[in-house]
C-alpha cells in the first residue's frame, strides 16, 4: 500500500480537461531547449576550451574576483533594500486611498519602460559632485557617483518594481477581516504584521527578491555611467566581460560569464528551495 502511494507520487499530474497537454508540453520543452539550454551549453562549451588551468587562472584573477564581488554583493544589498521598501510601497498602494495614488502606482513601473542608459545618466547627473544631491553630499564626505554606493543606488532603482509588482497582488488577496480578527484576539500591530501578514507574503517576497537580484546581477546600462568603472574599485563583472570581448579574449569573456551563470544558478536555486519550503509550511500557493 505504501509503495503504491510512493509510486503514485512520482507520476505526472493528471492533465487539464482542456485538450493539448502533450502538444503544449512538447512546445515548452522545445522552447526551453532552443532558447535557453543550447545557448547556455554553448557558453560553457566555449569556456571549456581554456582547459582547467586556463579557466582557474581567469576565475582566480584578482580583477575578476573583485568584479564578481562588486556585482553580486551590490546586487544582494540592493535586493534586500528593495524587499523592505518594496513591501512598504505595496502596502501603501493596497491599503490606503489618497490623491495621486494612481500616479505613484504608475511611477513604480517607470524603470520597466525607461532605457537603462537614460536611468544611468539621470542618476549620475543627480549624484555627481556638481549634481542636485551630490553637491550637498560631497561636503559631508558622502561620495555616491563613481563608487560602489552609486552601483547599489542604480540597482535599487531598476529592481524596486519587481518586488512591488510581485507582492502587491498577493497583498490585495489578504482581506482586512484577517487583520481585524487578529486585533480582536488581542494581537498588537507588530504581532499582526509578523505572525499574520508576513507568513502569507513570504513566498511572494522571496519571489520578488529573486527577480530583483537576478535583474541586478545582469544590469549593465544604468550602472556603467554612475559606477566610474574603476578596476578593483567600481568595476562590475558584465563590464569586465565587455572589456574582454573588446580585447578579443573571447574565451576569457565566456569564462567570466560561465562563473556568473554558475553563481546565479546556485543562489536562485537556494531561494527557490526556501520559497517552496515556506509554501509548504504556511500552506500558501499550494
Amino acid at each position: 500500500m505504501i509503495s503504491n502511494r510512493a509510486n503514485a507520487g512520482w507520476r505526472f499530474k493528471r492533465p487539464s480537461v482542456i485538450p493539448g497537454f502533450g502538444l503544449t508540453l512538447g512546445f515548452t520543452l522545445a522552447y526551453l531547449v532552443l532558447i535557453v539550454l543550447i545557448p547556455l551549453a554553448g557558453l560553457v562549451w566555449r569556456s571549456a576550451g581554456l582547459g582547467w588551468s586556463g579557466f582557474s587562472a581567469v576565475a582566480l584573477d584578482p580583477r575578476t574576483v573583485n568584479a564578481l564581488k562588486i556585482s553580486f554583493g551590490a546586487s544582494f544589498i540592493a535586493a534586500l533594500v528593495n524587499v523592505v521598501f518594496g513591501v512598504i510601497v505595496a502596502w501603501v498602494l493596497v491599503r490606503y486611498r489618497f490623491p495621486g495614488r494612481r500616479i505613484i502606482d504608475a511611477i513604480v513601473d517607470l524603470p520597466f519602460a525607461l532605457p537603462t542608459a537614460v536611468a544611468g545618466i539621470a542618476l549620475t547627473a543627480l549624484y555627481a559632485r556638481n549634481g542636485w544631491l551630490g553637491q550637498w553630499l560631497e561636503p559631508l564626505g558622502v561620495k555616491v557617483a563613481f563608487t560602489p554606493v552609486g552601483i547599489i543606488i542604480a540597482l535599487i532603482f531598476i529592481g524596486l518594481p519587481f518586488v512591488v509588482r510581485t507582492v502587491q497582488p498577493v497583498m490585495e488577496e489578504i482581506r482586512k477581516e484577517v487583520e481585524e480578527a487578529a486585533a480582536t484576539l488581542g494581537a498588537s500591530r507588530f504581532q499582526t504584521i509578523t505572525r499574520v501578514l508576513l507568513p502569507g507574503l513570504q513566498p511572494a517576497i522571496l519571489t520578488g527578491f529573486a527577480l530583483a537580484f537576478a535583474r541586478a546581477v545582469g544590469e549593465y546600462g544604468s550602472v556603467i555611467f554612475i559606477a566610474g568603472n574603476l578596476p578593483y574599485v567600481s568595476e562590475i563583472a558584465p563590464l569586465l566581460i565587455v572589456i574582454r570581448l573588446e580585447e578579443f579574449d573571447y574565451k576569457g569573456a565566456t569564462a567570466i560569464a560561465t562563473i556568473m551563470l554558475g553563481i546565479s544558478f546556485l543562489m536562485l536555486l537556494v531561494i527557490n528551495l526556501i520559497q517552496a519550503w515556506s509554501r509548504r509550511r504556511y500552506g500558501y500557493g499550494t
